[in-house]
C-alpha cells in the first residue's frame, strides 16, 4: 500500500543521504524512482540533489506552479517511489499533489526536508505534509555545541546568531548551525 513519509531533521542530519540510499536500494532491483527536489535550492546547480559528503544526482525540480502529479502520471514507466528532497519549500499545492499521487496512482512518496525554519516556524511544505503524511520520522543529529538532540537551526551571520529576516536565504554549513533548544537561545558567541 502506498503512504506518504515526511522525513524531518535539522541541518547536517543526512537527509539528502538517506534519499541517495533509498534511490540506490530501488534501483538496485531494478526498480525506477523519481527523484524531485525543490527549484529554490540551487547551491549545487538547478535540479540537483547534493549531499555534504560529496554525492550528487540529477532531480526533477519543483517550483510553486509543477503540477507534481501530472508530471507523475505522464511518465511512460510507473516509478516505484517518488523521493523529494528539500520539502520545507514546497507549497500546499505541491503537497496535496503528493498526496493525489499516492492516493490515486498508488505510488509511495518520501518527503525530506527542514521542519522549522531559523525562526522557529514551520515552512509551509513542513506543516502541509506533518498534516496530510501518513508516516511522520525526525531524522536526529547532534548539537553543533553540546551532545543535546539538534532541534533548532540557527542562521549566523558572521559567526553571531540572526533571528530576524526573510525565510528562505539558501545555505549550508557557513550559514546554519544545528543546535539545542538550549544553544538557540544562548549561543556561544564568537568574537
Amino acid at each position: 500500500m502506498a503512504q506518504l513519509y515526511y522525513k524531518y531533521g535539522t541541518m547536517n542530519s543526512g537527509k539528502t543521504i538517506e534519499i541517495l540510499k533509498v534511490a540506490h536500494n530501488y534501483e538496485e532491483q531494478n526498480k525506477p524512482v523519481v527523484i524531485m527536489t525543490s527549484a529554490l535550492d540551487t547551491r549545487d546547480g538547478f535540479g540537483k540533489v547534493s549531499s555534504r559528503i560529496g554525492m550528487r544526482r540529477e532531480a526533477v525540480p519543483i517550483s510553486e506552479d509543477t503540477d507534481i502529479y501530472a508530471y507523475i502520471e505522464g511518465l511512460p514507466e510507473k516509478p516505484y517511489c517518488i523521493l523529494i528532497d528539500e520539502a520545507q519549500f514546497l507549497t500546499k499545492a505541491n503537497v496535496y499533489d503528493l498526496a493525489r499521487v499516492v492516493d490515486h496512482l498508488k505510488v509511495p512518496v518520501m518527503a525530506f526536508g527542514l521542519k522549522n525554519d531559523f525562526q522557529n516556524h514551520l515552512f509551509e511544505g513542513s506543516r502541509e505534509l506533518l498534516l496530510l503524511a501518513d508516516k511522520i520520522e525526525e531524522i536526529k543529529t547532534i548539537c553543533q555545541y553540546c551532545s543535546k538532540k539538534a532541534t533548532m537551526v540557527l542562521r549566523t551571520e558572521n559567526g553571531k546568531p540572526v533571528y530576524h529576516g526573510a525565510q528562505v536565504q539558501i545555505g549550508g554549513n557557513e550559514t546554519y548551525i544545528p543546535v539545542c533548544r538550549k544553544h538557540y537561545f544562548n549561543p556561544p558567541i564568537k568574537d
